[in-house]
């Protein structure tokens, strides 16, 4: 009996708690939502994987067989609980309280997330955060993340998007290290630049190649695939490199290379999965997100 317990699917369960209620398929169909053969063949399921027959035909409906009408108060219980369970869990999730993942890049989360999250922790103590700083796109379908902060717009049907706002970036340097450029006014004038690349090589050569800037490999010297070391570089001197206007300008230890040029503008996308949003807690810092970024940008 504990392996049947262990192997009882709750959708076959419900289904033969709905007809012997309804007393016919057709009204057990329309009350769980369901075709009427989709749930005659979980009672037949059931019947196969309980060994007994659960209903006999009268006329145009069904009554119970005595084994049924045994196990019924059995599968009523069973349907009380998942009820309760129903709403304790429905409790749960209105309370904004508990734990919340966040993905953004190493970028954001050091030098974009920290004021935003104190002001969380503030407003809603019983938050708790974790902080995934990677520039690997998190999977939200696999529940890797409850929010993500993107600049690419997501495709997948099942995630929520919202664009709250336009970063803009631009190529930053030392004053001293410009200096030895001869004070460079445009792209063309930064062809013995030396830049420090975040990522793969290759990338951003095809990435400085965008912006019709035909960089080297000899120009690369120095990649890292850390943010926070790419910028301490850039401060250090050891080359150009990009951040954007919001951290960059605010650093005094370096300057804007090209600062009559255009930014390089990309967009902010914050996501969630379609069923984490009708949680309270996640709908709450999700709003908080995204309010707290439009407005700095």
């Amino acid at each position: 009996m504990d392996w049947i317990a262990t192997k009882l699917d709750w959708n076959r369960i419900r289904a033969f708690l709905a007809t012997a209620e309804a007393g016919s398929l057709s009204a057990a169909a329309r009350a769980l939502g369901l075709t009427q053969p989709t749930l005659g063949r979980q009672i037949a399921a059931l019947e196969r994987e309980l060994g007994v027959a659960l209903f006999e035909r009268a006329g145009r409906g069904l009554v119970l067989t005595p084994t049924a009408g045994a196990l019924l108060d059995h599968v009523r219980t069973m349907g009380e609980a998942a009820g309760r369970l129903a709403l304790a869990a429905t409790g749960q999730s209105q309370r904004i309280e508990g734990a919340i993942r966040i993905t953004a890049t190493e970028a954001c989360a050091a030098h974009v997330l920290p004021p935003i999250i104190a002001r969380l922790r503030a407003t809603h103590p019983g938050i708790t955060v974790d902080i995934i700083a990677t520039d690997r796109t998190a999977d939200l379908l696999r529940r890797e993340a409850d929010i993500a902060i993107r600049n690419l717009d997501p495709r997948e049907p099942e995630l929520i998007a919202r664009k709250v706002g336009e970063d803009r970036g631009r190529p930053y340097a030392t004053p001293g290290y410009l200096s030895k450029l001869g004070h460079p006014r445009g792209w063309d004038d930064l062809a013995q630049a030396e830049f420090v690349a975040f990522g793969k090589t290759s990338d951003f050569i095809e990435g400085m190649r965008a912006l019709s800037l035909p960089v080297t490999a000899q120009q690369v010297p120095v990649r890292v695939d850390s943010h926070l070391v790419h910028w301490e570089l850039v401060k250090q001197g050891a080359g150009i490199g990009f951040n954007t206007e919001a951290v960059g300008d605010a650093e005094p230890r370096v300057c804007r290379v090209l600062p009559d040029t255009a930014p390089i503008v990309f967009p902010i996308w914050l996501v969630t999965h379609r069923e984490l949003h009708t949680s309270r807690r996640v709908r709450v810092v999700f709003d908080l997100l995204a309010d707290a970024l439009s407005s700095q940008h």
